[in-house]
């Protein structure tokens, strides 16, 4: 038998399954949210399942997470994404302390107990400046890829001062230095070291180590850079960065199962 985690995060929807007992990963996969998240995380549900001879007879408890948890009515429960990305950080790397985590619309930062447990944490989701949407944004306006930025961060001679606290300010802003001949490399590594501060700010310069980092945007080149150059701590990035909530909320519905 098996568990699933269910992340439905607010630009994509992650699916991790799990067999109860030895908790291996069975499968794992993701696809772009949208205005029907329940049917969209039960079709890549069925997918994964069908892709390795499962059925839904199969799946003894389903978690949500995420910021559509619940909208997923075929859940047993929903449990936070606080909790969720701390359970699936800390089975991946058992060492970690701090988590930073940077999604699409929200960027959190949690401090983990001896046990992993979430001791506090600090949330950022009012301002797109210090998420993923912030860099979509970025890459928009320069017309390259995500991929891209770390590359050209990397070739910055003087990173620029982005000092706008909302991402469509911010975007004034970028604009304002193109036309004043700011090298485009120079935005980038300002944009990257902008975000960063914001999730430094969070942290009121308590940073246990180790940190870990997750969510999509740890996937973007260049910003684990950014954020260790912020923290002034060493920063790991966490196995597939963007499946640790859905494997979070697979590991505490395999731990409900076993209660």
């Amino acid at each position: 038998m098996i568990c699933a985690g269910i992340d439905a995060g607010s630009r994509t929807i992650k699916v991790a399954l799990l067999e109860t007992g030895t908790l291996k990963v069975v499968a794992c996969g993701m696809g772009d949210q949208g205005v029907q998240q329940e049917a969209l995380a039960m079709e890549l549900l069925e997918h994964l399942l069908g892709q390795h001879g499962l059925s839904r007879r199969d799946v003894r408890t389903i978690i949500a997470t995420g910021y559509g948890r619940n909208a997923i009515q075929a859940a047993d429960e929903t449990i936070t994404e606080i909790t969720c990305h701390a359970r699936g950080v800390r089975h991946l790397l058992p060492g970690a302390r701090t988590v930073v985590e940077i999604g699409g619309q929200d960027s959190k930062l949690l401090r983990l107990d001896g046990d992993g447990g979430v001791r506090d944490f600090a949330m950022n989701d009012r301002c797109a400046a210090g998420t993923g949407r912030f860099l979509e944004v970025v890459a928009a306006r320069l017309g390259v890829d995500l991929h891209e930025l770390g590359a050209m961060a990397r070739r910055s001679a003087k990173p620029a001062a982005i000092s706008s606290m909302c991402v469509v300010f911010a975007e004034t802003e970028i604009i304002g230095l193109l036309a004043a001949g700011t090298p485009p490399e120079d935005i980038v590594a300002g944009v990257q070291a902008s975000i960063a501060a914001r999730v430094c700010a969070m942290t009121g310069r308590n940073v246990a180590e180790p940190v870990v980092f997750t969510g999509g945007v740890a996937l973007v080149p260049g910003m684990a850079e950014a954020l260790q150059s912020a923290l002034g701590r060493p920063v790991a990035i966490a196995p597939q960065p963007q499946m640790t909530g859905a494997l979070g909320a697979a590991l505490l519905a395999c731990a409900k199962r076993e209660a």
